[in-house]
């Protein structure tokens, strides 16, 4: 909800910058219909529970400080459920780019928790490289043991690749697999086909009479 105010240019009405005009009616009048717009935004985009609370309310900033204070809360249960989903989600039967990408949903969840200071030195640097590391191990370590041969070459590697170039060999492995997969199968049907095909031929040719043991047969009654 916050991106969108931003996008909008409207952040002013929920931080109390934006203040209504009280001189001029024709100021007075676009601020009480932006902050309509605002308020509107804000109910819609909460639960019908929440919104039997605050459906009578005028003031967007009010209504965004009242949620705020209620739910905008971060404490280390939050903490807790977040990280033990990051260690505990693994592939499992699916694919490894939804498998990427929902690890990578609660990485930027919980990098947006942990709220660290920005700085430019190079402690910093050091900070994110050690931050990449800790993301390509989970990554890794959340891999069916069919990719374990993989696994070993990409930690093997000098240096270390990145996530995303972790992801991309992986993801074309998975790819090459799937490729192999589908031509063996469309071999062995093939196959089943042919098979199928050479013992209804076999059946057939066994069924049809043989025209020279019927001409045997007739000369046999004829002849006294």
């Amino acid at each position: 909800m916050l991106l969108a105010l931003q996008t909008k240019n409207k952040t002013g009405f929920i931080n109390g910058t934006c203040v209504k005009h009280t001189t001029y009616e024709v100021q007075r009048m676009q601020w009480d219909r932006c902050n309509s717009v605002v308020l509107s935004w804000i109910l819609n985009s909460i639960s019908e529970e929440l919104y039997s609370g605050q459906v009578f309310s005028q003031s967007a900033q009010i209504v965004w400080e009242e949620l705020k204070e209620t739910y905008d809360k971060i404490d280390g249960s939050i903490t807790y459920n977040l990280h033990h989903k990051i260690n505990s989600l693994t592939k499992g039967s699916s694919s490894v780019s939804d498998y990427y990408h929902n690890m990578n949903a609660l990485w930027k969840q919980f990098d947006a928790l942990a709220k660290l200071p920005t700085c430019v030195c190079d402690a910093n640097k050091e900070y994110k490289a050690h931050n990449d590391l800790i993301k390509l191990m989970q990554f890794l370590m959340g891999l069916n043991e069919s990719f374990s041969s993989i696994r070993s070459n990409i930690l093997s590697r000098e240096p270390l690749p990145s996530i995303k170039s972790a992801f991309a060999i992986i993801s074309r492995e998975e790819s090459h697999r799937n490729s192999l997969n589908v031509n063996v199968g469309n071999k062995g049907q093939s196959s089943a086909f042919l098979v199928s095909k050479t013992f209804d031929n076999k059946r057939r040719i066994g069924n049809t009479p043989n025209p020279n043991l019927n001409a045997l047969n007739v000369k046999e009654r004829v002849t006294p």
